[in-house]
């Protein structure tokens, strides 16, 4: 909702701007409303000039700390005895609910249900607030996978619905996966994305990997055991053990490992609570979901770009693509699927069909020279070995050979990456004449036009001096008049009144007179 309040003030300012510029009566008519609304204007890029410098410091998301290791090392000394009243609703849920796993009713559930009901309430109600948009997602996916509907409820104890939640272990995303067991069940993890984040590809993941850990122990419980302590401890304590049921298991400390132990009565309390809001006095909210629409990307984009086009702040396509670890998409990943905020991928589309690939997202390179390793690039470019390495898909020993072209893993400035020296009219270009004369260049605000002329040699120095210098320059995709204006050190005002611009409006391709000032040597 701000973003679109965002783009509508935008809208709104910009069609005032052009007003007061274009009126009969406005600013080219008046000095001062005209001087005013320049130093307005300027004011306008400078804030535009912070908020480019801002979103160019991109950094990965900050993690959270994940509570499931929190709520795996509760004392028993906090653990409460259930009250009868707790007993008696439980087992009347029990009775009543259809629940898609078996749940017994026994003191290490009960104990868990009265602590969800008591000092842990507020940590599951806000939970389940945060969870609300993500389950249907997750029941579709587990209803698609023969999943019990049940184990949606799953991460409400790993991370409570975090997509960014990170465990002492490392684990990571809302489903908590170790980075092995991602990779094994189709995540993707590198320099540029990390899966693990993304609510949907890892909710894909989790129903591949519960399925696979029920078909190895044919019990859920066994199964809730696997995904938290592992396949390989759990067929351990088996086989020491000779028992195959979970609670046999871990009535004793001699098998499990106490995380373990607590984690299954755990996810079961969290279940029945979460069937049943109402009945333990939870008020949940209804979450609006924000519309969505993706867009399938044929080359790497910078996602600053992408929030440009269409209108929102950089956060905003972060938020909405968790995975991403970067400030661009990654590179071998082709087509790239991208959410974007809802309403505004025809825009997008628009834009990158105008835009030039290989401007889409611009990348720093540095060329291999002989003799170069990782590690003295690294240093020159003062980046860390594993991020150069990382970013061109390496390892940190490769060796390099003279000429390949590196990625250099550090977000370059937008506006001067798209930014390339401008074309010059043949008159101002003709600095390169003979050493024997000298071209002066008629300041084009007295005149309106540049002329050459030339002046004999002499051995009289004098002092540089400043004068303005009409230059051509050809829009590149994704510029705008403010970076245009801002890179010559002019106002967007000066740059639609030599073009006669009746609107900030400019298309890819376009050729723009600027006048700007230039220091001319004279000797």
């Amino acid at each position: 909702m701000q973003a679109g309040h965002q783009a509508g003030a935008r809208t709104e300012f910009n069609r005032a701007v052009e007003v007061v510029v274009d009126s009969p009566l406005g600013a080219r008519t008046e000095p001062r409303v005209r001087e005013h609304l320049d130093r307005l204007l300027e004011r306008i890029r400078l804030a535009e000039a912070a908020a480019v410098a801002q979103a160019e410091t991109f950094k990965e998301k900050k993690s959270e700390t994940a509570p499931i290791d929190e709520l795996l090392t509760i004392p028993a000394s906090e653990k409460p005895t259930p009250t009868p009243s707790t007993t008696e609703a439980v087992a009347e849920d029990l009775s009543e609910t259809t629940y898609d796993i078996d749940i017994p009713l026994n003191p290490r559930v009960l104990s868990y249900v009265e602590l969800f009901n008591g000092r842990l309430k507020g940590y599951l109600q806000d939970g389940l607030n945060r969870g609300a948009p993500y389950l249907p997602m997750i029941q579709e996916v587990f209803r698609s996978e023969g999943v019990p509907l049940d184990l949606a409820y799953v991460p409400l104890i790993e991370s409570a619905f975090k997509t960014n939640a990170v465990s002492r272990a490392k684990a990571k995303g809302m489903w908590q996966f170790m980075r092995g067991t991602a990779l094994e069940n189709g995540l993707k993890h590198d320099w540029y994305i990390d899966e693990r984040a993304d609510p949907e590809k890892a909710t894909r993941a989790a129903a591949k990997y519960l399925k696979t850990l029920y078909g190895m122990f044919g019990d859920w419980h066994l199964a809730l055991a696997s995904y938290n302590g592992g396949p390989g401890r759990i067929q351990r304590a088996m086989k020491r053990s000779g028992r195959d049921d979970f609670w046999a298991l871990s009535a004793t400390s001699r098998y499990l490992p106490r995380e373990t132990r607590e984690y299954v009565p755990l996810i079961l309390a969290a279940v029945i609570v979460a069937r049943n809001p109402d009945e333990y006095g939870m008020t949940l909210e209804t979450m609006p979901v924000p519309a969505v629409e993706r867009v399938a990307l044929a080359t790497p984009v910078d996602i600053r770009r992408l929030a440009e086009w269409a209108g929102v702040p950089v956060q905003t396509i972060q938020d909405l693509n968790p995975e991403l670890r970067r400030w661009t998409t990654p590179l071998r990943l082709s087509p790239y699927e991208i959410k974007v905020p809802g309403g505004t991928a025809d825009a997008i589309l628009t834009r990158l069909a105008e835009s030039d690939p290989l401007e889409l997202s611009p990348l720093d390179r540095h060329t291999v020279k002989k003799g170069e390793t990782l590690l003295t690039i690294a240093r020159k470019l003062k980046v860390t070995r594993t991020d150069l390495a990382e970013a061109n898909y390496l390892s940190t020993k490769a060796p390099l050979r003279a000429g390949q072209s590196l990625i250099i893993p550090r977000a370059p400035s937008l506006l001067l990456a798209t930014t390339k020296t401008p074309e010059l009219t043949e008159a101002s270009a003709a600095t390169t004449a003979s050493a024997n004369t000298l071209p002066e260049v008629v300041p084009a605000a007295d005149t309106g036009r540049t002329v050459k002329t030339t002046a004999r040699n002499t051995t009289v120095k004098a002092a540089p001096r400043a004068t303005s210098v009409k230059v051509v320059h050809r829009v590149k995709a994704g510029e705008t008049l403010t970076s245009i204006a801002r890179t010559y050190g002019t106002t967007v005002t000066a740059v639609k009144e030599t073009n006669r611009l009746r609107s900030n409006t400019i298309q890819t391709g376009q050729r723009l007179s600027i006048v700007t000032r230039r220091t001319l040597a004279t000797d």
